[in-house]
C-alpha cells in the first residue's frame, strides 16, 4: 500500500490594507482586509527532528505574498485580482507549491460579526 500525503502550511487572518473597490467611496484609500493563504506542496519522504528549513515552506513566504508581496501604489478593483497575485507569486517563488487557496474578507463593509469576501482555490497549472 502507498501512502499518499499532503502537507498545507497556512498564515491565517492576516490584516492588510490594500487599495482595492470599484465605488467612489473605496478608491484612492486602503481598505482593510482580512487574508487567511494556504499552499499545499509536495511533501519529503519523512520529517524528523533535523530535517532542515528547505525541505519545507517557509510559512512566511506566505505572510510576505500576502503583504509585502503586494505591489505598493496599485489599485485592485476587485478583491479576487489581489488573491489571484497572491497565488501567482507562489507559484513563481516555489515549483514544489502544488495549489494555494486565498479567502480575502473585506472588513470594511461588515455592519456585525458577518465575513464579506471570497475564497479563490487554484491548482498549478500542468506544464
Amino acid at each position: 500500500m502507498t501512502q499518499t500525503d499532503s502537507l498545507t502550511l497556512e498564515v491565517a487572518d492576516l490584516d492588510v490594507d490594500v487599495l482595492t473597490g470599484i465605488y467612489s467611496e473605496e478608491t484612492g484609500k486602503p481598505q482593510p482586509l482580512r487574508i487567511t493563504v494556504r499552499a499545499r506542496y509536495d511533501v519529503a519522504d519523512r520529517y524528523d527532528p533535523e530535517t532542515p528549513l528547505d525541505a519545507s515552506k517557509n510559512y512566511m513566504d506566505l505572510k510576505h505574498a500576502a503583504s509585502e508581496g503586494l505591489p505598493k501604489g496599485v489599485h485592485f478593483k476587485l478583491i479576487e485580482a489581489v488573491a489571484d497575485h497572491i497565488c501567482e507569486t507562489l507559484f513563481v517563488q516555489d515549483a514544489r507549491v502544488q495549489a494555494v487557496t486565498v479567502k480575502i474578507v473585506k472588513l470594511a463593509i461588515a455592519e456585525g460579526n458577518e465575513q464579506i469576501g471570497i475564497t479563490l482555490h487554484r491548482e498549478r497549472p500542468d506544464g
